[in-house]
């Protein structure tokens, strides 16, 4: 007589299958998260990338002058560069204002690096993003704007240098006025209580130790935050300041979540 045999898992054989699916989970997934970072990165340049093309509309619509602004909430250039530009990205790019590791704002949600900042400037409309531009380019109707001196501001496109001037990036608000003596913030923020100035607008670790920057010759690059401090923001901007190893800078000088950063 025949006995049929159970040909079910044993109890071991089970253990055995979860622990290398366990496994693999383990060696898998840092591999997808990698795979995830990298293609929102690609997404974040490619939005940029549209950007400079809106850019290169409007100066050439414009003489080649950047925005006009002022700080008169009289004025009707009290705004910052959402308004100027809606008429060459309304329709299908609001979407590109937000950086794709970066699209909550803090009451939805979105921590550290990755808020996004919502409704500036004079619109009544809702809206939101996680790019700012490079205040210095602004063309200011003042001496000053926002308490800063304007005769450092670019103003125009085709400068010389133009590929080593930033306009437009990854940004904790629309905007910042970076200095060449701006220091790093010792601890990475929380949230918008925190509130950054200056060059720390733009020092976000968004993607891996890096930003994504279009240029004012319309070019996009990944910068290494160090290297925040070696473009040339304004005209005025040292770029062998003291955060640059020409102005002194050690390795031992950058806050602790920077030390591992490329120079």
């Amino acid at each position: 007589m025949l006995v049929q045999r159970n040909k079910g898992f044993t109890l071991i054989e089970l253990l055995v299958v979860i622990s290398i699916i366990a496994l693999l989970l383990s060696i898998l997934t840092p591999a997808l998260d990698r795979v995830k970072q990298q293609a929102r990165a690609v997404i974040c340049r490619s939005n940029l990338k549209q950007w400079g093309l809106i850019f290169g509309l409007y100066l050439g619509d414009n003489k080649n002058n950047f925005p006009l602004t002022s700080d008169d909430p009289t004025s009707p250039y009290y705004h910052v560069w959402v308004e100027p530009l809606r008429p060459y990205y309304k329709g299908g790019g609001e979407e590109m204002r937000v950086c794709p590791t970066a699209t909550k704002s803090e009451d939805e949600g979105g921590r550290g690096w990755f808020i996004a900042w919502d409704n500036p400037g004079s619109s009544d409309e809702e809206y939101r993003g996680s790019y700012g531009i490079n205040n210095w380019v602004y063309n200011c109707l003042e001496d000053s704007w926002w308490g800063e001196p304007t005769e450092y501001n670019w103003r125009r496109g085709d400068i010389k240098g133009a590929n080593h001037i930033p306009l437009f990036m990854d940004c904790w608000r629309w905007g910042g006025s970076p200095h060449d003596t701006d220091a790093p913030y010792e601890n990475p923020p929380q949230s918008t209580i925190d509130y950054l100035h200056g060059i720390n607008r733009f020092c976000l670790d968004r993607h891996n130790g890096n930003i994504n920057v279009l240029f004012v010759d319309m070019a996009v690059s990944k910068v290494g935050l160090k290297q925040l401090w070696k473009l040339k923001w304004s005209k005025d901007f040292d770029t062998n300041g003291p955060w640059t190893e020409a102005g002194g800078v050690t390795p031992g000088m950058w806050p602790d979540w920077m030390k591992s950063f490329s120079k």
